[in-house]
């Protein structure tokens, strides 16, 4: 495989992202749905630093990873805590976040 066919990949996989957000109304699936955004982030990395034969590209694979491990705990946490007040998920009735 080539770096265009990782790119068309990353490409692809990003899309599938955006549409996942802008287009469901669940907040866990919007929340997959960045993390899938983030994914497609780290594979761009990683294929340019195949590419170049560089470690710089697996240097923000970590770092990505480490902001999307703190993305997923505080996203976590705040979907918990919704949940909690109202046992739902969906963004069209959880408009108001005041308890």
């Amino acid at each position: 495989m080539t770096l265009n066919h990782y790119l068309i990949l990353a490409a692809l996989l990003f899309c599938i992202g955006v549409f996942g957000v802008l287009v469901r109304r669940n907040l866990l699936i919007i929340f997959m749905s960045i993390e899938l955004m983030l994914s497609s982030v780290n594979l761009v990395f990683i294929s340019f630093a195949r590419y170049l034969n560089s470690m710089d590209g697996h240097v923000w694979v970590f770092m990505v990873l480490t902001v999307a491990a703190a993305e997923a705990a505080v996203g976590l946490g705040i979907l918990v805590a919704l949940f909690r007040n109202k046992p739902t998920l969906y963004v069209d009735e959880v408009k108001n976040l005041r308890g």
